[in-house]
């Protein structure tokens, strides 16, 4: 859509070159932009604003996710400079600001597998659990506590107004600090499951996963894998699991999530271990 709709302002070789997804959360709309068209960002930005019926933001992203708190530098390219908006789904109501906190939209689906996975009676503990997206999904439907862990502050208040904007069956008990020192002087043992949700540090919070996880629990392991053939990422994920692992662990389920790059993918595998 974006390509035909700059039919005409860009050439055939800058249209080759456009990135032609974007993300759409609420009505703010975030693109990339290859070095090569910067200096027609305002033209893409505006032609996607009017074209986009829903949007009112369109920002472009001038780095990389970085730092603890997984953050990215955003520019306003068009429309009102606002970074907060409303995202909605699966019937709940998110408050989210896509400057100041982690967020995808891409991981809808997933955060759907894990919410039916979670049974009555659980206590899940979210490592790394953000605005709550993972976690008030989870306790929509089910009686369970949730601990939603975030180092974040901006994230946690979010959170606790997200807990506010949505009517749950369950429990979701919103955590600031880093998640090692909370499992360890509050959570250890606690979780009848375990999400690891920051993929490219997996390997460095796996003990404090196991930690907060007690016997014949389960940990959903989060990690980036290479790959040369993409049907290889679940089984090279749980051979890199398992040669890291302490604890003697079942796999119960290994899938990719998304892909985030060239012959890279962010993969999940699910694990029930015994102490």
């Amino acid at each position: 859509m974006l390509k035909k709709a700059l039919e005409g302002i860009l050439s055939e070789k800058e249209s080759e070159e456009l990135f032609s997804a974007f993300d759409q959360v609420g009505d703010i709309i975030v693109i990339r932009i290859p070095d090569s068209l910067l200096s027609k960002k305002k033209i893409i930005g505006e032609t996607i604003l009017e074209r986009v019926s829903t949007a009112k933001s369109v920002f472009y992203q001038s780095s990389d996710v970085e730092g603890d708190f997984r953050t990215r530098s955003l520019e306003l390219v068009a429309g009102m400079d606002r970074t907060e908006t409303e995202y909605k789904e699966y019937g709940c109501r998110f408050a989210v600001d896509v400057e100041k906190v982690f967020f995808s939209p891409r991981l809808s689906t997933e955060r759907e597998r894990i919410a039916n996975l979670v049974q009555d009676g659980e206590i899940v503990v979210n490592m790394f659990g953000g605005v709550g997206m993972f976690s008030i999904l989870i306790a929509k439907n089910k009686k369970c506590t949730v601990y939603n862990i975030d180092i974040n502050a901006i994230a946690s208040k979010l959170c606790e107004k997200n807990i506010n904007l949505n009517k749950l069956v369950g429990e979701v008990v919103c955590i600031n600090g880093d998640a090692a020192k909370i499992i360890k002087e509050r959570l250890e043992n606690k979780g009848d499951r375990t999400l690891m949700l920051l993929p490219e540090r997996s390997d460095e919070f796996l003990e404090s996963a196991i930690l907060a996880t007690r016997n014949n629990g389960i940990i959903h392991y989060y990690s980036h894998i290479h790959a040369d053939k993409k049907q290889d990422a679940p089984k090279l994920s749980e051979q890199h699991y398992l040669e890291l692992t302490k604890v003697k662990s079942e796999i119960l389920n290994s899938k990719i999530v998304r892909a985030v790059g060239p012959r890279y993918y962010q993969t999940v595998v699910d694990v029930k271990i015994t102490k």
